[in-house]
């Protein structure tokens, strides 16, 4: 079987577009939260939200993990996905299927983004904790630091920050796939409550968008949750890939 490679994310960190630029390439064959789905809508679901769409039939952990690991024992395979979704069955054994990588992202910029989208957001649902837990368990086990990758500077400069990420996980740099059309993106939307790629939907490519969110300081539930994620952003921050882009 081939080795999976994984880049473990947040929420609202420009990880669906990475995802998007990888889809492009046409060398690999992309898996856009698979355990998110089983996380949300699985017979085994664990999401605290009250599901209002209903459980998928046939859907659960343990069928999204056969079909992707069928997916690899033919061809190359990247998933995309978040470590909260995830942290109750990563054991040994599991984590070994995969090239790790992560994407990260300042809260101070993520958080407005999550309210955006979800004004009672819960602190579990953004990932922090859960994704430094998983990179600092990788980096005990294995003695050495996986490729973390900084959203700020993706998108300042994504030919150089694509690039030295394709060399540090060890497949080739695609300069093409960094370019794209506009137009829908129904292969990364499984999610049935709201629409999140509105952005990547009109872009094309690996760009700073405009956004009009409110700020951190809007009021006590961002500034209590950055709070709790601040010091694992800031954890992980310094072990990012860094390339002749200023910090």
């Amino acid at each position: 079987m081939n080795r999976i490679l994984a880049l473990w994310a947040i929420p609202r960190s420009t990880s669906t577009a990475f995802e998007w630029m990888m889809r492009q390439r046409g060398d690999l064959s992309c898996h856009h939260e698979p355990f998110g789905e089983a996380w949300y809508y699985g017979e085994d679901n664990r999401t605290p939200r009250p599901n209002k769409v209903g459980v998928k039939p046939g859907l659960s952990y343990a069928s999204v993990w056969n079909a992707i690991r069928q997916d690899a024992a033919g061809r190359p395979v990247f998933m995309k996905d978040f470590p909260h979704y995830i942290s109750h069955m990563a054991d040994d054994p599991f984590l070994d299927h995969f090239t790790h990588s992560f994407l990260i992202r300042d809260p101070v910029k993520m958080l407005p983004s999550m309210y955006d989208k979800w004004p009672d957001f819960l602190v579990s649902e953004c990932g922090y904790e859960e994704q430094r837990a998983l990179f600092d368990r990788l980096c005990d086990r294995d003695g050495c630091t996986p490729p973390v990758i900084d959203s700020d500077d993706l998108l300042a400069d994504p030919h150089a920050t694509v690039r030295a990420y394709c060399e540090a996980v060890g497949i080739p740099y695609i300069e093409d796939a960094l370019s794209w059309d506009e137009g829908e993106r129904r292969s990364v939307s499984w999610y049935d409550r709201g629409s999140w790629h509105d952005n990547l939907k009109s872009s094309t490519g690996l760009a700073p968008q405009q956004t009009d969110y409110v700020d951190i300081t809007h009021n006590d539930h961002l500034l209590s949750a950055y709070e709790a994620c601040r010091p694992h952003y800031h954890a992980m921050h310094q072990h990012r890939l860094k390339t002749s882009q200023p910090a």
